[in-house]
């Protein structure tokens, strides 16, 4: 049974830093791509990143390019976001979700990620 797992949400001050962890279960992360997506209240979900199966590639929506860093470690079966220069407007409900043999395309979307977790939030404010 895959199981993805967020934690590392909380309430942060403007310009601070969080990291998220996605623990995985029931699946190799050497053949599942995963992305970080997040719901502001009252909007749709977005893409925030993605890395591929291999490793090879990541990619950022431009809303966090240069602040956020996704990375992997296989071993430990964990996918980390660190976020930095945190902004109000980063104030969501932070989801890894994961897709196999996904290649993280610079587009990210969410229709090919069919394993979610159940979420954690992030506060950023005064």
């Amino acid at each position: 049974q895959l199981q993805l797992v967020e934690s590392g949400g909380g309430l942060v001050q403007p310009g601070g830093s969080l990291r998220l962890s996605c623990a995985t279960s029931g699946f190799s992360l050497g053949y599942y791509g995963v992305g970080w997506f997040r719901q502001a209240p009252g909007k749709e979900r977005e893409a925030v990143s993605c890395i591929s199966s291999s490793g090879g590639s990541t990619n950022y929506a431009d809303s966090v390019k240069g602040r956020f860093t996704m990375s992997r470690d296989v071993a430990k079966n964990t996918v980390y976001l660190q976020m930095n220069s945190l902004r109000p407007e980063d104030t969501a409900v932070y989801y890894c979700a994961a897709e196999y043999l996904g290649g993280c395309p610079r587009s990210i979307t969410l229709q090919p990620f069919n394993y979610w977790g159940q979420g954690t939030l992030v506060t950023v404010s005064s």
